[in-house]
């Protein structure tokens, strides 16, 4: 039953699976959808639900989703037909196009081998209206339609499972290692005799399970719709419309393709925090706080800005920040470099030791936020790596300074943007490089409340303060000092300890060695923290220093230099203890330039 839809009209009804994919209907996966991501827990899911609703509601509907199709005229050898390209729904419909092919190759039944062989490949009949082509083709790029056309097309293709395994470990196409991961979970499903037989569940499957669609032969309502069901509540990221919105503006369909495969890549590559990598570009762009959803800031902010006129009391459009189409995936795409070098961790060059990938690990492990990120790749946009680890020591000091002297957020927020501000605003002066970098270095933006920023550390006790991580990694960074030999990567457990036990027991050494004043002065101290590389243990944390060196500590402290240089000691008193907690402060005092 092809969907009818006349002009303007949008349409909405309910739909069997074997209507969904009967002679009739065409399905294109677009080039502005997300990869195919389904795995193993949402596929085994769908199986045993639709399992499950078969055994014991076989006379019952099963709702599956919905779909949102955009239905286009097309044209195949001088066949006409109406071709279904999908907005929404693309991972269940893809999920049951493989379904079929796999059911194809393990059935013995020769009906099913034929009905599930014309989902998947329909021959042409001129006389019918009928054309020659795939059921589902997949617009995304060509080397998932090169996969479907080798593992899903040909009879028996699903059955190639040391192929499909090794397409798993080796593909870096998001969509194609999924696809074939797919094909080996359902094999599997099939093969345990515990599951719903497929006799039992393929009729069910046909008849019984039913989508719901809603279609429009216009593009823009089709995409309404896919932003209008995102809002209320189906699963789609912003980043899903804005790659949509964009690729409609693109200049040339061969652009469009590679702009297309350029963004699965990416979304590949970063997952869920490829929002996040755009918000860096919104930041970028906008140099101001967010105040709404990343596709609002897009739209209202970066493409169609408005400023209030004062004389007519109206908010006017402005200049758009950037424009859609080529120049915006042209600039994350210039951006996503940066961001790539910055973070790769073989940034010896720039020093010709680790220490600018020492500094950003460990901002990465312990910063509180990231709101630092976008400054340095605006930095090494228009500066390359000149001086840019002086850049990043100069940044990373504002962000921990304003943070620990304890400014607010939205203060802590602006005072990034102001650096952004300032970066363009000096790249642009008519100068050599290294007078703009100067004139940037010299600039007041760096400038934070010193005085609070000491008192924090230095008279404060810090533990249980968030920022505590962060400057115990930053003692270990500064300690590395000057040769930064060693790359320090992130560490997979992180634990802050203390030397002097928070309650030590009531016959211990500590208590002869410490007052109870020096203890409730001193025992949440910079001085008497450590960092360790596991859980705390309560029980040992409680020993007399030597007992908790050698217990404790030994094999806990891996190459975090402050904890291995406290080791050295041969007791811990309150003489030790402040002599570490002032030598620290001094250290921090001569890189924050107190």
């Amino acid at each position: 039953m092809a969907i009818e839809v006349a002009g303007k009209q949008i349409t909405t009804n309910k739909i069997a699976i074997k209507d969904v994919f009967a002679e009739d209907m065409w399905f294109n996966i677009p080039d502005y959808q997300r990869p195919y991501v389904w795995g193993e827990d949402q596929i085994s899911t769908l199986l045993d639900d639709i399992a499950h609703a078969a055994e014991n509601t076989p006379k019952s509907q099963y709702f599956l989703g919905s779909l949102v199709l955009h239905c286009q005229d097309k044209e195949h050898e001088e066949t006409a037909y109406v071709e279904n390209a999908v907005l929404d729904g693309q991972q269940r419909l893809t999920t049951l196009y493989l379904l079929h092919a796999v059911i194809r190759d393990k059935t013995t039944n020769s009906s099913r081998k034929s009905s599930c062989d014309k989902v998947i490949f329909q021959e042409g009949n001129p006389d019918d209206g009928i054309p020659e082509r795939m059921r589902v083709e997949f617009a995304i790029r060509s080397e998932v339609a090169k996969f479907v056309d080798k593992y899903i097309k040909p009879k028996e293709a699903t059955l190639q499972i040391d192929e499909l395994k090794k397409i798993i470990a080796t593909s870096k196409d998001v969509s194609i290692r999924n696809m074939a991961n797919a094909i080996l979970i359902m094999q599997k499903w099939i093969d345990d005799e515990n599951n719903t037989s497929v006799d039992v569940l393929f009729p069910y499957l046909r008849k019984n399970v039913v989508l719901v669609y809603v279609a429009s032969g216009e593009l823009e309502d089709a995409f309404r719709l896919f932003t209008v069901l995102n809002d209320r509540g189906i699963k789609l990221r912003n980043s899903d419309i804005l790659k949509a919105h964009n690729l409609k503006e693109v200049s040339t369909p061969t652009k469009q393709a590679e702009y297309a495969k350029f963004w699965e890549e990416l979304e590949g590559e970063l997952g869920e925090d490829f929002d996040q990598f755009l918000s860096y570009i919104r930041t970028i762009l906008v140099k101001e706080k967010a105040r709404y959803n990343l596709l609002k800031e897009f739209e209202d902010s970066i493409y169609a800005p408005k400023v209030y006129n004062q004389r007519t009391k109206k908010y006017e459009r402005t200049t758009p920040l950037l424009t859609k189409g080529d120049a915006t995936f042209d600039l994350i795409e210039s951006y996503k470099g940066h961001f790539d070098k910055v973070f790769d961790g073989n940034n010896y060059t720039i020093t010709n030791n680790w220490a600018f990938d020492n500094l950003v690990s460990v901002l990465q492990d312990t910063a509180l936020s990231d709101i630092w990120i976008p400054s340095l790749l605006v930095y090494r946009k228009n500066f390359g790596d000149t001086k840019i680890y002086e850049f990043l020591k100069l940044l990373d000091n504002k962000f921990s300074g304003d943070w620990i002297a304890r400014e607010t957020p939205t203060t802590r927020i602006e005072a990034m943007n102001a650096i952004l501000k300032k970066i363009e605003e000096v790249a642009k002066l008519d100068a050599d490089a290294e007078v703009k970098i100067d004139t940037l270095f010299q600039s007041s933006v760096f400038k934070f409340n010193t005085q609070e920023f000491l008192n924090q550390l230095e008279h404060s006790t810090i533990y249980g303060r968030r920022f505590a991580r962060y400057i115990l990694r930053k003692v270990d960074f500064l300690l590395d000092a000057p040769l930064y030999s060693e790359r320090r990567n992130s560490y997979g457990q992180m634990t802050v300890e203390h030397v002097l036990p928070q309650t030590p027991k009531d016959d211990s050494q500590w208590n002869k060695d410490f007052t109870e004043e020096e203890k409730e002065e001193w025992t949440h101290k910079l001085g008497n923290l450590v960092l360790i590389s596991r859980r705390k243990n309560s029980g040992q944390g409680r020993l007399d220093f030597s007992d908790k060196k050698a217990k404790y500590f030994t094999n806990s402290i891996e190459t975090f230099p402050n904890s291995l240089r406290i080791m050295q000691e041969p007791q811990w008193t309150i003489t030790e203890l402040k002599q570490n907690h002032n030598q620290l402060i001094n250290i921090i005092k001569a890189h924050y330039g107190i």
